[in-house]
């Protein structure tokens, strides 16, 4: 009894720390102005499943045998006489001990959701969601499965999970991100998706060896019992086969049908192939773990794709991992089952001369639990639509949930210079303002290609600034936009070695700039070179148009000079749309 209570409580905090993982994973292949709000859904989705599993979970999961769902000894809370439970999954374990170790399996299918529906969700429609999930639908389905109800009642097998965890989260995060719809900015004009990177790879990694360790006590842990070592080393090593398969599959697929092996392919690779072996993980041999996995890898890349095109926003993949992967993963079972392969295998599936039984069974299961949830999920978010609202306003989507929900930022030394401008994905890059006297024009050279039509006459601006004192020069700004160069030097300012100068951005202020021990060279480029040029008595030519210079003769030959020198862009001057008048 010892062993085992030993065993599923190193098991339990092995998935707990899961948690760590999705917020980790959710969090970096999000954009930065949303960290905030992502951790914050991941650290509060726990609590309120835990809520809801203690309130009424537990007893509808387990409470007796009837078909559909548990009905007699609902309320553990207060509770003295828990003797009732004592022969559910186990005998070996107290109570407390089989409680705790299904209510973080309850944590995780809420968690599923949290990712697919990340950077346009209400905070406060999350947490209702979830402890609606938790306290009535996952318990549901897990008594039909787990709990003695009538899908074990027909012999529906699923070991780890895959149907009641992963499938059930799926199926809720594709209800969510229906509802929801996507987020701005994901589609252009002709309803072709968009890349929207996420900020942080290196903490989506982090995250994804969290979950990976976390599997651990995941698929293995749920033999509830270390009696039998070898079942539980079995499932450890189908566990980690099926998930280095998938990496290497989902790696190679995105490559040769994508052009490069992406890195986020290849995180929700590894992700597919844990999921896709955790319904069978002891019920399948090491060699069809290799197979399962592999295949998983190839079916997460295209699902990605298929539900990228079908305008299904999920910025993680939530739907394509535990979704798609979970119903490839139970009907599995139901193909490479082997008994004997395990103490806790007894069937054969479809390739080891079992027959299509089982597998009509698998599918069957997968049929109801998809439907039973997918509506209930659905019903949800349409309830939650309709009073309180789930989707946050385009202004709070734009300047990002992290202000507009929690009031703080995840990385406060490197927020965004403009927070809310009224950005819109097809508004102009830059935009006029006013008449100017022609003697203040901006010098700009066209770099545009001459036999490129479609693109900007304008690829290259430079500001060119005269000569002032500190605090009288008068700089514009310009916004680069899709421009294919993005510098603008910086003034010929006088001022002490080693000091800062100043850049006013407009009249009436000003910014520092940058520290520059050897002179003023400037941050964006070198404009030293001019005053010694005078020192020496030499004929000044100026460091931008020598360098100019220098570069058409190596486009052209050599002293061969471009023609069309430097157009001006007379009346006109040009400020960043994104800086306030």
């Amino acid at each position: 009894m010892i062993v085992d209570t030993l065993w599923v409580f190193l098991a339990a905090i092995l998935v707990f720390f899961m948690n760590l993982g999705f917020a980790s994973l959710e969090a970096g292949m999000a954009r930065s102005k949303n960290t905030v709000n992502i951790l914050s859904k991941n650290f509060i989705v726990f609590a309120v499943s835990s809520l809801g599993f203690m309130l009424l979970g537990w007893g509808f999961m387990f409470g007796g045998d009837n078909p559909f769902i548990g009905t007699e000894h609902l309320f553990i809370l207060g509770e003295k006489d828990l003797s009732f439970y004592d022969g559910t999954l186990t005998s070996n374990v107290p109570f407390w001990g089989k409680f705790f170790f299904q209510l973080v399996f309850c944590g995780t299918a809420a968690t599923i959701v949290s990712g697919a529906v990340a950077e346009r969700i209400k905070y406060l429609s999350f947490i209702i969601f979830s402890f609606v999930l938790t306290l009535v639908v996952y318990p549901i389905v897990g008594h039909w499965v787990w709990g003695g109800g009538w899908l074990a009642d027909l012999g529906f097998m699923d070991f780890a999970g895959d149907t009641v965890v992963h499938s059930l989260g799926g199926w809720s995060a594709l209800a969510g991100a229906l509802i929801l719809g996507p987020r701005i900015g994901k589609y252009d004009k002709q309803g072709k998706p968009r890349a929207i990177p996420g900020h942080n790879m290196s903490l989506a990694v982090i995250g994804l060896f969290v979950l990976w360790l976390g599997w651990f006590g995941f698929n293995p842990g749920s033999t509830m019992s270390f009696q039998n070592p070898s079942d539980v080393m079995h499932i450890l090593m189908t566990t980690n086969t099926s998930a280095i398969a998938a990496v290497v599959t989902a790696t190679a697929t995105s490559w040769i049908f994508l052009g490069k092996p992406d890195l986020g392919m290849t995180i929700n690779g590894c992700l597919a192939g844990l999921v896709a072996i955790t319904g069978g993980c002891s019920y399948i041999s090491i060699v069809d773990s290799l197979i399962i996995g592999a295949i998983a890898g190839v079916i997460v890349v295209f699902a990605v794709v298929f539900f990228d095109r079908a305008k299904i926003d999920d910025p993680v993949g939530a739907t394509s991992v535990h979704l798609c992967c979970g119903v490839f993963g139970t009907l599995c079972i139901g193909l490479f089952a082997q008994e004997g392969v395990t103490t806790l295998s007894t069937r054969n599936g479809l390739f080891y001369g079992g027959g299509a039984s089982l597998l009509g069974i698998q599918l069957a299961g997968i049929l109801a639990v998809g439907a039973f949830t997918f509506v209930s999920a659905l019903a949800v978010w349409w309830i939650l639509k309709k009073t309180i609202g789930i989707r946050v306003s385009r202004e709070e989507e734009l300047a990002g949930l992290d202000i507009g929900e929690h009031g703080n930022h995840a990385y406060p030394d490197f927020v965004q210079a403009v927070e809310n401008i009224g950005y819109s994905p097809d508004g102009p890059a830059v935009e006029p303002l006013g008449e100017v006297p022609v003697s203040e024009a901006v010098p700009v050279k066209d770099t545009t290609s001459p036999g490129d039509q479609k693109a900007p006459k304008i690829t290259k601006v430079e500001i060119i600034c005269k000569e002032a004192p500190a605090g009288g020069a008068q700089v514009g700004h310009v916004r680069a936009g899709d421009h294919r160069h993005d510098r603008v030097p910086c003034p010929r300012l006088r001022h002490p070695e080693g000091q800062a100068g100043v850049l006013p951005g407009r009249p009436g202020g000003g910014e520092p700039a940058a520290q520059d021990p050897g002179g003023h060279r400037g941050q964006q480029g070198a404009c030293a070179g001019g005053d010694r040029n005078r020192q020496k008595g030499a004929v000044h030519r100026p460091y931008w148009r020598r360098q100019n210079l220098r570069l058409r003769r190596r486009e052209r030959g050599e002293g061969a000079h471009r023609r069309g020198g430097l157009r001006r862009l007379a009346g006109r001057r040009v400020r960043n749309a994104s800086t306030p008048p």
